[in-house]
Order: C-alpha cells, then structure tokens, then sequence
C-alpha cells in the first residue's frame, strides 16, 4: 500500500512539474544551429538559452543524436555550449472568433505585444488537407465585388485562385478592394515577407475599421526570420481552418507566395538541400502543395483561397508561378501596360482564366462571358492598325463592334479603389452594354 501510495505521489509529481531535459548547442552556421543532447523530432519548437536570452527555435532535421534547428527570433548572443531546452512538441497557436478584429505576428501572438482575448483554443499549426473524397463541390459563387471578376473571372465558394504580376502593379490594392467588397463571413489575410512601411499603411488606409471588422491580420515583414515568414502562411491558414470547421464561408488571402517560397529557398539552403530550380530547392516545390491544398472545401464550411504570386521580371512562366499556376484552380492576371496607363484594377481578362467558371455561372452568364472576350480579343487583334490609322472599318465586323463598344467596356472593367460592385448589377450593366438582356 505504501508502495502504491508513493507511485501515485511521484505520478502527480511529474505532471505537476515536469522534469527539464535540456542539451547544449554544439554549433552556429549561418542561419542555422546545430544541438545536441535532447530527443528532438522535425518541427518540434526547442529554446536556446543564453543567460537572459531565450530564443525560440524550430527544428528542421534530425541526423543520429543531432538536430538542425532555425531560429523564430534573432540568434545575436547564441553560442556554442548555451543551454537548450525542449517544448517537446510543435508550434501551437489560439484560435477562435475573439481574434477577429485583431492583427497576430507570424507566430500568432499580437502584434502589438498585448494579450489576446480570452475564450480562445489552443490548436497546432499544422493540419491535414479535407480528403478528397469529402470536399464540397466548387459550385456557388463568391462575389468579390470586383466588376472585371466577378462577370468574367468568376471565382466560386472553395476555389483557390491565384492572382500573377510583377511588382508595383496593384496586387495589395486588389486584395483591400476585395476586402472591402466580399461576401464571405470572415476573411484572413497573410502578409508575408511586405515590407514594414507598408502594413500600418495597407491596415489604416486601404482596410480600415470596415474592413477588419470580420477580418485577421497575420503579419510577417521581410526582415523577420524565414521561419517566422514561412510560419505565418501556415497560422492563417490553420486560423481559417478553424473557422471552415466551425460551419463558416472564409476567404483566405495571401500576400505572397512568392516571398514564402523564398523563405522556404533560405531554410532548405541552410540545412544544406542543394539547389535545383533557379536556386529553389526540392522542398519548395514540396511545401506548395501542402499548403495549397489545405484550401478549399469541406464537408461543413469553405475556404476561398486568393493567392498572390509575384512573378520575377514579369516572366509568368518562372518556376514559382508556373508551379503556383498548376496548383490553383485558376489565375487572375494584372498587366504592367494598364496599370501604367491608369487602368485600375489593372487586370488582363483575356490572360486570366477561372477552372470553375462553369460551374458558378448560368447559361446566360457564360453567354455574356463569352461574347465579352471576344470583343476584348477582337479589339485587341486590331489595336495596332487603328492605333497608326491602317484599320478600315468594315474589314472585320466583330473588330467593329469591339471598336464601338470600348469606351462602355473599358468603363465597365475600370473600378475605384474605394466602389463596391453587387455582382447582379455588375452582370446587368454587362448585358446592358451588349445589348442581350434578357
């Protein structure tokens, strides 16, 4: 009995306060340390310590009794020899609705340094994707209050899009204006690797009190770590998953994927991955799709994913993009010409396609789709005869027509930053151009 009795103490004892298994670091590299001494497994979180400093880490390869861990801060002060200790488990996070309003780090905590709301659960950051087999079909619309998107790149509940341009072209400026003119319940927003300046900006200015008022912020600028960059893709798409599980319609909107597969190139370079594509290594292209795919429809809500890629030199066939590109179930694509012209949003509809556009639309709607690119594709076949004065009307009668109608079309396909458009109108102000109401 005796016996017993002391087992159950020292079981109580060990719950209540665990015993501390630390190791030491043995190396420093780059971005990278090297520890020895305690069980890690890949993507565990473990603690270096060096006096004061506590610098959070995660590891990311395991080699016999050695692991490879990257830091979530700064590694300033660390050394060989320091101190470490395990969490013995992954990066963990709060979810729940009390984090709506609110702006997290890449790692989930305030941005600000405050405390979050209470009433939050504590959830891992990695998931799984919804089998395949019990996805909702992409087979409703969501009204983005885009004009140009919403009539003739129709995006549809679940469906994940990505949005293709090079810098400077208006992609976070379409992202606030979607923001503003959605239908989905809550919207999740990921900034990862922007620069500082620009987030209060974007936040203040092109969001607003409106627009955070059902949205998360998850931010992550460019000289955080690369883990904390690469993280805070994961964290708002595991926030948006709680939400998907919980019964709502989310729009997941990410700001770029580009930057998080750089940050994914710095991670598997420092762990010593050789370089395959242009500089990417394997595990970049391995990363994409298990973090695309978690997107998406499942059997009690939806993701709408918006995924922006920021194309270098303009070279929409670069391997980020092209990989980006197969993945996603179609892609929207701005063009430097309009947005130097002034054309917002800036957006090429002939180069951009939606995979689902059949599926969200009536027959009358493909209709007026359909009759649309080809006035855009018939007036763009003839821009450069009328532009020198060589084109002589009657040559082409649809050229004609698209000539005629222009000036109403390139109304209807310019937006301000600042105009909702309701998706019904927008297809009846189409029709009304075309003259084919019903």
């Amino acid at each position: 009995m005796t016996t017993l009795l002391n087992s159950d103490r020292v079981v109580h004892a060990l719950h209540t306060a665990p015993p501390e298994i630390s190791g030491i670091v043995s190396e420093v590299r780059g971005l990278s340390a090297t520890i020895r001494g305690i069980s890690a497994r890949v993507g565990d979180i473990v603690h270096l310590h060096h006096g004061e400093i506590s610098t959070p880490a995660e590891v990311v390869s395991v080699q016999g009794d050695s692991a490879a861990c990257l830091p979530l801060g700064t590694l300033a002060g660390i050394g060989s020899g320091d101190r470490v200790t395990s969490t013995g488990g992954p990066l963990e996070i709060e979810v729940g609705e009390a984090l709506l309003g609110h702006v997290l780090d890449g790692l989930g905590h305030r941005l600000d340094g405050g405390k979050l709301p209470s009433g939050l659960h504590t959830a891992t950051v990695e998931s799984t994707p919804p089998d395949a087999l019990t996805r909702q079909r992409v087979d409703v619309a969501m009204p983005l209050g885009v004009r140009a998107i919403d009539t003739l790149i129709p995006v549809g509940r679940g469906q994940r899009m990505g949005i293709f341009a090079g810098s400077g072209v208006g992609k976070s400026s379409l992202l606030s204006m979607i923001m503003h003119g959605t239908q989905a319940e809550i919207t999740v927003l990921a900034l990862v690797g922007e620069r500082g300046r620009e987030v209060r900006e974007f936040l203040e200015d092109d969001l607003g009190p409106e627009g955070m008022r059902n949205a998360i912020v998850v931010v992550a600028t460019s000289d955080q770590p690369p883990m904390v960059r690469l993280r805070a893709a994961f964290v708002a798409t595991r926030i948006a998953e709680w939400f998907r599980d919980s019964g709502k319609q989310v729009l997941l909107m990410m700001d770029s994927i580009t930057r998080l597969a750089m940050a994914q190139r710095e991670i598997g370079l420092s762990v010593g991955e050789p370089p395959a594509t242009r500089g990417y290594p394997p595990s970049v292209f391995a990363m994409l799709p298990q973090l695309l795919e978690r997107a998406g429809g499942s059997d009690k809500g939806s993701i709408t994913g918006l995924y922006t890629v920021l194309v270098e030199g303009d070279d929409h066939n670069e391997p980020i993009a092209d990989t980006a590109r197969s993945i996603l179930d179609g892609h929207i694509v701005l063009d430097r010409k309009l947005a130097t012209a002034g054309h917002f949003p800036s957006i090429d509809v002939l180069q951009s396609v939606s995979r689902v556009a059949n599926a969200v639309t009536t027959p009358e709607q493909r209709e007026l789709s359909q009759v649309t690119r080809q006035l855009l594709d018939a007036r763009r076949d003839v821009k450069e005869l009328v532009e020198i004065g060589a084109y002589v009307a009657g040559t082409n009668p649809r050229a004609d027509v698209a000539l005629t109608l222009w000036p109403q079309l390139e109304h209807f396909l310019r937006q301000g930053l600042h105009t909702e458009a309701d998706a019904t109108q927008s297809w009846q102000m189409l029709a009304s151009i075309l003259n084919l109401e019903d």
